[in-house]
């Protein structure tokens, strides 16, 4: 990421007065839906990387890098 980047934190900022506005201004509340639904995504990627370990999803990316290593 680039030193611009991380110094423009507006975006974050405006997250953060959105999801604290979401639960009423509860802090507490904020906090707690933010860890439930990064519990949620977390869940999801195990559950993408274990089909694709199983071979029931292909891996695009895997799939992408060999055909550029094939060509070359």
């Amino acid at each position: 990421m680039s030193t611009a980047a991380l110094l423009d934190n507006s975006h974050y900022e405006q997250a953060c007065d959105q999801a604290i506005a979401m639960c009423d201004g509860n802090l507490r509340s904020t906090i707690k839906a933010l860890i439930m639904a990064n519990e949620y995504l977390e869940a999801e990627l195990e559950e993408l990387q274990a089909a694709i370990s199983a071979g029931c999803i292909p891996d695009t990316s895997r799939s992408k890098m060999r055909s550029k290593s094939s060509a070359a």
